[in-house]
């Protein structure tokens, strides 16, 4: 069984939803699947999992919230190296900047990504949340 950590910040709820889809895809492909916030995540924990799934929404001018989310991912990302990762998040504005370029710096770390970043406008609908469900699957 795989181990797979969902770790995401949500300010509306909109990320949180879809990373209660990841989590569900995961666990239907019978992952042991641990869902936690920021806080509770380092890159002493990278190890612990098989996968991990990495959701934020755009914040600002396109980009990763700043406060609690992009402090623990930039303390995480050298620890990627070769890990397999999924990237979501919703937006409310503008066209996606923040995730193309998040990809790309998960990319230039050397983290393999599952599959691609699953993105939404506002909360998400039922395509948007099977992607999600489709993200979780790949991870595990």
């Amino acid at each position: 069984m795989s181990k797979v950590a969902v770790v995401f910040w949500s300010g509306t709820g909109n990320t949180a939803a879809m990373a209660d889809a990841v989590a569900e895809g995961a666990r239907t492909k019978g992952a042991e699947v641990t869902v936690m916030g920021p806080s509770e995540f380092s890159a002493a924990r990278v190890g612990e999992f098989d996968a991990i799934a990495f959701g934020c929404p755009s914040m600002g001018a396109e980009v990763l919230e700043e406060t609690e989310f992009e402090p623990m991912f930039s303390e995480v990302e050298g620890s990627l190296v070769g890990k397999k990762i999924g990237l979501f998040g919703s937006w409310g504005w503008g066209g996606g900047v923040w995730m193309n370029d998040w990809e790309d710096r998960c990319k230039k770390k050397g983290a393999r990504l599952a599959a691609d970043p699953v993105t939404c406008q506002d909360a998400p609908d039922d395509a948007a949340k099977q992607a999600c469900r489709d993200l979780g699957g790949a991870l595990a």
